[in-house]
């Protein structure tokens, strides 16, 4: 018969978190007599922690928002259902409510709301404004978790994050105790990690009875999510709230225009002939869409744009052009927080002009939006199965995305969104934009899976199944880098390689680092190409930006040129003071956020090769070990000059056969040496090979062992030696590290 007073704590447990429940659970299965006391006092404090956690529920009000009208619909299928689908047009304020609803609910108490972000700037704002409506600072009641920054304590009831950190989480608490409800938030977007998130919590549940599930998506297929979390053969509900209360008039204004004869004298005359068409150039089109819509009433624009490079060259055009009374301002994921902060702040111009990346598409609300200007394409990125290159080719969106951006106007009063295409075009555009795990190298997601233990890939609960080619070519690539064995099974690499929070082909070069002796080198490089280049090459002074920047070039390695900047920036940062060296980087066009960023990735990536066993030395490697270790990861990315027909070539052979050129920004580009390692493949107009340094074979042999294939001649009589001799030839993927070797 079990001892009361262990019955007597078991019944205490259902009061404390579930972290803690199962935490003290356990201790109680393995305690003996003597350990009660101890255990007891633990319960006594975990149960002031949840009342703790009870007091700090703030006073909880709803905006005037369409989603408060469905607020008892909402609750009441949040307390009798453990997944529920919210559909929302944009605009509704499901991202910020949904929280508070579900605090009001009593949930957050036992558990954090766990309200999961696409990006960091999301979830930094998201959370701000809920902390706000709360009337709580941020960091306490109200927090977030992105790379780099935790804002968030264990005192913490609703924690906004991207979904990437959750990722994360999992490795550490595969039950994700932490959490009494999450909260996926634009579920639509279907990113490698939301599809991932969604498998997995499917699996999960049934584990974990307690958990609540919300998946909100815009108005585009609510249906597949709710199918996706049905049991018995019963969907989880879905709970449908308006969005803009106001219409939306649609213009559509193509880049291709018709041009009339020249002689003729009335281009509405129905007997006027069309000769030719021309294609406006995009920024004028802008311009002119902006100028239309002077002639509306007052309201902001919303301008929706591929890139930072594009939104430069939008607002240069512009500044010439509008008068003082109206503002242009940028808004990308990758800008200063308070550059940010200008959009979402009331502003005394009479008139604003947003230039943004897809960021303001679904994931954040810009106020006073009146007017969007669509040009109808994004920089979508693809994995081609031929090159085996991940692409970044420009597209156009999708009619859901298309809906999704003209969404954003009309949310104060009726709307106008100008479409820089015709509605034939529209109409003949894919419904939605393909999930990423159809589009992407899936390396890195059957990495996890199977350090986490989830079984076969295929047999995933994913909403839509990878291609059996995709899966592959994941494999294959694990192999490479000897994650996997040649059977498909992990290894003690692929292990370490896991805990790495990062591409891994990069986590690779960092494990090779160890025994190349170039730890301290490959942690910063490692870091540099996990995020975007922080030399700035601004247009309009792209040559002074160029001459700032060739001081730290080195002829034969762009990744040594990474470390000379990285060696002048620590001498700077201890020379200077915040601000002045904050001058110092916009002074020589280098981004300080980015920078920032590099130096809080390098710290962290320091840590965990700690925690990995991985130190580093205390003197200088050599670039060529370097070159070494980076190639552990890039065994695919080597390339081969080769001579044709006596003249000089600039292009390469790669693995496969592949053929690609050196980008022309790498220094190798004067002087190209016939043996290059390359950081990335990109295929725009043709292939190219970016950031490269030059190797040699010899390096590549070594740490390629385990994939170059040796072919050995016939056998023949050396009398030179007086014996039997034989050829050796070593290749790999088909390039001729040792063409001949006795």
């Amino acid at each position: 018969m079990s001892d009361p007073s262990i019955r007597a704590l078991r019944n205490r447990l259902d009061g404390l978190t579930y972290r803690d429940a199962s935490r003290l659970g356990r201790r109680l299965k393995q305690a003996g007599p003597g350990q009660l006391d101890r255990i007891a006092e633990q319960i006594t404090a975990a149960e002031a922690l949840v009342l703790t956690r009870q007091a700090a529920v703030p006073q909880i009000s709803y905006p005037d928002l369409p989603v408060t009208d469905s607020r008892a619909e909402l609750a009441d299928a949040i307390t009798n259902h453990q997944v529920v689908v919210v559909a929302g047009a944009t605009g509704s304020g499901k991202t910020t409510q949904l929280p508070k609803i579900c605090l009001e609910l009593g949930r957050g108490i036992r558990g954090t709301i766990g309200h999961t972000q696409p990006r960091r700037l999301a979830a930094r704002t998201v959370a701000q404004r809920i902390a706000d409506e709360l009337g709580t600072p941020l960091g306490s009641t109200v927090g977030y978790t992105v790379r780099f920054t935790d804002q968030a304590s264990d005192s913490t009831l609703i924690k906004l994050m991207t979904d990437g950190i959750l990722l994360a989480e999992i490795q550490r608490d595969r039950r994700l105790l932490r959490y009494d409800t999450l909260i996926l938030d634009e579920a639509h977007e279907r990113s490698l990690n939301i599809d991932f998130l969604l498998g997995y919590l499917r699996e999960l549940l049934p584990r974990r009875p307690d958990l609540k599930v919300i998946v909100t998506s815009a108005t585009i297929e609510p249906e597949r999510f709710a199918a996706h979390f049905g049991v018995d053969g019963v969907a989880a509900p879905i709970v449908e709230v308006s969005g803009r209360t106001y219409p939306v008039e649609i213009r559509y204004r193509p880049l291709e225009v018709p041009v009339a004869a020249e002689d003729s004298e009335d281009p509405d005359d129905p007997d006027h002939e069309i000769v030719r068409t021309e294609l406006r150039d995009p920024t004028e089109a802008i311009v002119d869409a902006i100028a239309e819509l002077e002639a509306e009433p007052p309201g902001d624009v919303l301008v929706f744009l591929s890139g930072e490079r594009e939104i430069r060259d939008t607002a240069d055009a512009l500044r010439g052009l509008v008068d003082q009374g109206t503002e242009v301002l940028p808004l990308y994921a990758r800008l200063a927080t308070a550059e940010q902060q200008k959009v979402f702040t009331p502003s005394r111009h009479r008139r604003r002009i947003v230039l943004a990346t897809n960021v303001a598409e679904t994931s954040l609300t810009v106020p006073g939006i009146r007017y969007v200007v669509d040009p109808g394409t994004a920089r979508i990125s693809r994995y081609s199965r031929r090159t085996k290159v991940q692409r970044l080719p420009i597209e156009p969106i999708s009619q859901a995305s298309a809906a999704q951006r003209a969404g954003r106007s009309g949310r104060t009063a009726p709307g106008v969104c100008i479409r820089l295409y015709s509605e034939e075009d529209f109409e003949s555009r894919p419904r939605y934009t393909d999930p990423e795990i159809l589009r992407t190298n899936l390396a890195a997601v059957i990495l996890q899976m199977a350090a986490l233990k989830l079984g076969d890939i295929s047999e995933f609960g994913f909403l839509d199944p990878p291609d059996a080619r995709s899966i592959r070519d994941g494999v294959q690539l694990l192999q490479e880098l000897g994650a996997f064995d040649f059977a498909g099974a992990l290894t003690d690499v692929g292990r370490r390689l896991a805990r790495l929070p990062l591409d891994p082909r990069i986590g690779r070069m960092i494990l090779a680092a160890e025994d190349e002796n170039c730890v301290r080198e490959v942690l910063v490089l490692a870091a540099a190409l996990s995020i975007p280049d922080p030399r700035e090459r601004p247009v309009d002074k792209e040559d002074a930006a160029r001459q700032k920047h060739a001081r730290f070039a080195d002829e034969n390695s762009d990744f040594v040129s990474y470390l000379n900047l990285w060696t002048y920036l620590r001498e700077q940062r201890k020379e200077r003071s915040g601000s002045a060296f904050r001058r110092m980087c916009r002074e020589e066009f280098l981004h300080y956020l980015r920078i920032r960023e590099w130096q809080d990735l390098v710290g962290q990536l320091r840590s965990i090769a700690g925690d990995l066993g991985i130190r580093e030395g205390d003197e200088s490697a050599d670039p060529a070990r370097v070159h070494a270790a980076l190639a552990a990861g890039l065994l695919s990315h080597i390339g081969l000059r080769e001579d044709m027909k006596g003249r000089d070539s600039r292009e390469y052979t790669g693995a496969r056969n592949t053929k690609f050129v050196l980008a022309p920004g790498s220094v190798l580009t004067k002087r190209p040496p016939r043996w290059i390692v390359v950081a990335d493949l990109v295929e725009t107009s043709r292939l190219f090979g970016r950031t490269a340094a030059r190797i040699d074979p010899e390096s590549i042999e070594r740490v390629a062992g385990h994939l170059v294939a040796r072919t050995y001649s016939e056998p023949h009589w050396n009398a030179q030696r007086g014996a039997v001799m034989a050829f050796e030839r070593v290749t790999l993927y088909g390039l001729p590290l040792v063409p001949r070797r006795a």
